[in-house]
């Protein structure tokens, strides 16, 4: 089109110059203004819009270009003169004709400017009418298929098409919307458009459309569903007039290409060699699509099928044997019973023949009591699982690979006047001390049993305990109201004598201000204690002892319920308070912890642990036990070990949860007693069914392992007297050896 245009400007412009021509405008003369012919204005456009092709340079002669091409250039230029005029004169027959058929564009005014002093064209204004129904304009919006959500956050919508932004549009409130369809009666006819967050009158096509597709009909209003059937293969002359057979085609028909084997082979070859290599598999980025044309899925179960009903047995049949025949007795028996008793809701009879056989009296009822069931009888389902029983039991070492633990009874001491309450190892490992409800208390070895030392005292005997230091020997004694502190014989002069420095110093610290009553002897009989610390009226008789690490401090608990109960003693100062002003609940136990400045209190139900630098409660731990009767802490200081008269021993991680890491149930009575041994990985449990449990206990320094609780040994030997068993058991400090006192009046020593 551009060449065609090229050369018919300069065909026109040699027209132009061998014949000058004067064309008329076609306004009228009034106007008093030249203007350009449409040929000219066509020269203009084509000069401002398209660019002339610059003619190429022949390097041959003039005079040659005009011998060779003189005649051809004549007779070319003669036949296209002739065609252009044939289309010059079509153009404006087909210009004129549309100009005065379409009537649409105003026609313009040539006036003179006032600022430039050249003609210009005025177009006359748009009239008010339907030039200026917005409905005709485009939407100012031009985002195109962008999601609209990406503008929630901007104060425009989008973009018109000039690139400036196009505002939101100001959005009242769910009143407005309801006070405009109230004041509007054409509001119901009206859309929001998301694009121009607007709304927007419907059409009386698109409401149409809405009411047909609401009505279930047609989109299509000139769609007829009852128009004539065409018969295109029925009637005469149609019969078979194009095949209708659907068979696929036989294989003898297909001829394999040999370009596209070739075009296989070659691809093939490039796979073998490596120059293809198959695309890898794109992973997931997580984005989920969904089909929104699927049905939502259900939150609820499926329901459940209903029952198949029993089959009939041996008695429904028609020809049942002889031994399912009701006697003349069990028949009336059946008659006289209550429908509700009968075992049976009929009587088996015997035909002969199947053709005999009545119709069946009891279908309706049967189907009537089969829907009720349906209907009524709420219906559970049952997985069956599966599941190898073996694989649900833990896998655990064998405990010969766990040795050594205590595993038989090496000696017996026993006492003769009641019930052997308590019993304590001193650290070294080579001496026991045992007590019982007579008074009697008996030092002894550990290796052979041997009793070194025996005091009687007055009043039963509830706790004894060594001291934790190494450095000196003497252990406290606790009976009716007092503490006292015993020195066993045969110790080395630096140990005695630090030992009576301790417990009975030449120059006393200032008294301080207690209903605690501390006395030192300083007779050096053996047969006295050495110091006695009596507690205040009404404390009853210690149940527990509990050393701090140090030495120094010494907690009892005494059977007295009320704040007089637990007292904690410093011997260094001599000095005795009560920890607690007002306590919740009755202490049973206490324990120091082994490195840090805690306090254990066990109470009826609960286990808390304080911070004694604080001075404010840290954790209170829930075992679920009924009545705490002991507790111990691992030497490791994270870990808790709590039994009960209710034969449950709770295992607490500290560091994991206020509840029980794991419950044990090994015992069948009150368990009485637990330990940790301070070396080996074990802890004991004793209970009143007279057995002693030995725990294989390992605890990891990763805490994302959990600890290893194995059963070892399950150990028997004391009596259970008067519905008492093993009343308490120790820890040889150096050896996997057991100490136990039982309530049959005897101490053990239980080795490996």
């Amino acid at each position: 089109m551009a060449v065609s245009e090229v050369t018919n400007g300069r065909k026109k412009r040699k027209q132009a110059d061998a014949e000058p021509e004067v064309v008329k405008s076609t306004f009228p003369e009034t106007v008093g203004l030249e203007l350009p012919s449409d040929e000219e204005e066509g020269e203009d456009e084509s000069d401002d819009g398209e660019v002339e092709e610059f003619p190429e340079i022949d390097a041959r002669s003039d005079s040659e270009d005009d011998a060779e091409d003189g005649s051809d250039d004549e007779e070319e230029d003669e036949d296209e003169e002739d065609d252009e005029d044939e289309e010059d004169e079509e153009e404006d027959d087909s210009v004129s004709d549309s100009t005065s058929d379409a009537g649409v564009f105003p026609k313009p005014k040539t006036i003179v400017s006032d600022i430039t002093g050249q003609p210009k064209r005025v177009y006359p204004d748009i009239e008010p009418d339907y030039d200026s129904d917005s409905s005709t304009e485009d939407d100012p919006n031009r985002i195109g298929n962008v999601p609209l959500h990406w503008y929630d956050d901007m104060p425009h919508i989008g973009y018109n098409i000039n690139g400036r932004r196009v505002l939101r549009p100001a959005l009242g409130d769910e009143l407005d919307k309801f006070l405009s369809t109230v004041e509007d009666p054409q509001a119901w006819q009206s859309a929001f458009d998301k694009n121009a967050q607007m709304d927007k009158p419907l059409t009386g096509e698109e409401l149409d459309l809405i009411r047909r597709l609401q009505a279930g009909e047609n989109p299509d209003g000139d769609y007829n569903p009852y128009e004539p059937t065409v018969e295109w293969f029925t009637g005469k002359g149609k019969e078979e007039v194009m095949p209708l057979s659907a068979a696929p085609e036989p294989k003898r028909r297909w001829l394999a290409s040999k370009w596209e084997k070739k075009k296989i082979m070659k691809i093939v070859r490039a796979i073998r060699l490596g120059r293809i290599v198959p695309s890898k598999p794109k992973a997931t980025d997580g984005k989920h699509f969904y089909d929104i044309w699927t049905e939502a899925p259900s939150e609820h179960a499926p329901p459940l099928p209903a029952p198949k009903p029993s089959l009939p047995t041996h008695s429904e049949s028609y020809n049942p044997p002889a031994e399912y025949l009701p006697a003349e007795e069990e028949r009336k028996k059946w008659q006289e019973a209550e429908p509700e008793d009968r075992e049976q809701d009929y009587l088996p009879q015997k035909y002969s023949a199947l053709r005999l056989v009545p119709a069946y009296d009891r279908f309706i009822k049967e189907r009537f009591n089969r829907q009720l069931d349906l209907y009524l009888a709420p219906r559970i389902q049952r997985k069956k699982l599966n599941i190898d029983p073996e694989s649900l039991i833990p896998k655990l070492p064998s405990p010969s690979s766990l040795k050594p633990f205590p595993n038989y009874k090496s000696l017996k001491v026993a006492h003769t006047e009641g019930r052997t309450r308590c019993v304590s190892v001193s650290p070294d490992g080579s001496w026991v001390v045992s007590g019982d409800e007579g008074g009697n208390l008996i030092l002894w070895e550990v290796i052979v049993g041997r009793a070194v030392k025996r005091w009687k005292l007055d009043g039963k005997i509830g706790t004894v305990e060594w001291c934790p230091r190494t450095d000196v020997a003497f252990f406290v004694v606790g009976t009716e109201e007092k503490l006292q502190f015993f020195v066993p014989p045969n110790l080395p002069r630096a140990v005695l004598s630090l030992t009576q420095s301790i417990l009975a110093p030449a120059t006393l610290p200032p008294p301080t201000p207690s209903s605690i009553k501390w006395t030192s002897s300083f007779s050096s009989g053996e047969n006295e204690a050495l110091l006695t610390i009596e507690l205040s009226s009404g404390s009853g008789l210690p149940k527990q002892f509990a050393w701090h690490r140090k030495g120094d401090y010494l907690a009892s608990v005494s059977t007295n319920e009320s704040q007089g109960g637990v007292w904690v003693h410093q011997l260094s100062r001599r000095h005795s308070q009560a920890p607690f002003k007002k306590i919740k609940g009755t202490v049973q136990l206490v324990q120091f912890h082994p490195s840090k400045p805690h306090f254990f209190v066990a109470t009826q139900r609960y286990v808390r642990l304080y911070n004694l630098a604080e001075q404010k409660l840290l954790k209170t731990l829930m075992p679920g036990i009924r009545w705490i009767s002991s507790m111990d802490v691992h030497p490791s200081g994270d870990h808790v070990i709590v039994g009960g008269y209710d034969r449950k021993l709770c295992w607490f991680d500290l560091e994991l949860s206020d509840k029980p890491y794991k419950i044990l149930r090994y015992h069948t009575r009150a368990i009485r007693s637990l330990q940790f041994h301070p070396t080996y990985p074990l802890f004991a449990s004793s209970s009143d069914d007279g057995s002693i449990q030995i725990f294989h206990a390992r605890v990891y320094n990763d805490l994302m392992t959990d600890p290893l609780i194995v059963p070892l040994k399950i150990l028997r030997g004391h009596e259970v007297k008067d519905g008492l068993g093993v009343l308490q058991v120790k820890w040889v400090p150096r050896q996997p050896w057991l100490v136990s006192a039982g309530a049959d009046g005897s101490a053990m020593v239980w080795c490996s």
